[in-house]
C-alpha cells in the first residue's frame, strides 16, 4: 500500500502549496502552523479536493477514512447510540470506552465538543483502514486523553495512517515526520534523525536537540526521558 503525491500543486485565492512525497505503510506526523495547508492536504489526499496540477495516487487502498477537526461535522444520528450504530460499533462498547454511560439517548450536540470529538474516535478506531487520515485528532481533548489517543493510535500500526496536526505537547509514537512549511510538504524522515531536522518541533524538543538529548521519538514517554538524561 502506498500514497504517492505526484507533484501537486494547489490554490485557493492567495494561498497556494506544492507538495511531492510518498507514504508508506506506517504512522505518519505532519506538523505546520495554522493555516500552512494541513487540511486542504488531507482533503486532497482522501480525494475531496482537486489539485490544480499532479495527482494523488492510493495505490493498493482498499479502504479509507477521513476523520476532520471539528466531530460534529460527521453526526449523522439523532441520539448518541445512533451515531455510533451509525459507525457500525455497538453503543455500549463505544461509551463505556468513552467513560459515558448513560448519555445513549441524549442529542450528540448536548455532549461537550470533547466529549463528542473522544466517541467519534473511539469509534474510528475500532476498525482498520489501509488509510486513516487524521486532521488535527488532538483538538479539543484534555491532556489525559491525548495521551490515551496516543496509545490507541500507537497500537493502530497496520496500514497508513497520516496525522495532521499543530499540536505542541503530547503526540504518538511515529514513523515518519513531515511539515508544511512556506507552501511546500518536505519530508524529514523516521525518528530519531528526523527530529533534529524538524524546523517546526515543539520549542521543548528544539530545546532537548540544542543540548545533544534529541529524544527516540516524538512521544509523551520518549520526550519525558530526554528530559530525565539532562
Amino acid at each position: 500500500m502506498k500514497v504517492i503525491l505526484d507533484k501537486i500543486q494547489y490554490k485557493r485565492l492567495n494561498f497556494s502549496f506544492k507538495a511531492i512525497g510518498e507514504f508508506s505503510e506506517g504512522i505518519h506526523l505532519i506538523t505546520g502552523a495554522v493555516g500552512s495547508g494541513k487540511s486542504t492536504l488531507a482533503l486532497l489526499i482522501a480525494g475531496y479536493l482537486q489539485p490544480e496540477s499532479g495527482n494523488v495516487r492510493r495505490n493498493g487502498i482498499q479502504s479509507m477514512q477521513l476523520s476532520l477537526q471539528f466531530p460534529e461535522y460527521h453526526l449523522t444520528g439523532l441520539t448518541v447510540s445512533d451515531e455510533c450504530i451509525s459507525w457500525g460499533c455497538n453503543p455500549k462498547s463505544i461509551l463505556g470506552l468513552c467513560n459515558l454511560m448513560g448519555k445513549e439517548n441524549v442529542s450528540p450536540f448536548s455532549l461537550s465538543r470533547g466529549e463528542l470529538k473522544k466517541i467519534h474516535l473511539t469509534c474510528i478506531l475500532q476498525k482498520q483502514y489501509d488509510l486513516l487520515l487524521l486532521d488535527e485528532p488532538f483538538s479539543a481533548l484534555d491532556c489525559q486523553e491525548k495521551i490515551e489517543l496516543c496509545t490507541q493510535l500507537y497500537g493502530h500500526k497496520k496500514g497508513i495512517t497520516i496525522i495532521f496536526t499543530h499540536e505542541q505537547t503530547i503526540l504518538p509514537k511515529v514513523d515518519y515526520i513531515w511539515e508544511l512549511l512556506d507552501g511546500m510538504l518536505y519530508f524529514r524522515g523516521a525518528p530519531p534523525s528526523a527530529i533534529e531536522q524538524w524546523q517546526g518541533a515543539p520549542s521543548l524538543i528544539k530545546k532537548l536537540v540544542k543540548s545533544g538529548m534529541t529524544p527516540r521519538n516524538v512521544s509523551y514517554d520518549e520526550i519525558k526521558e530526554a528530559v530525565c538524561r539532562i
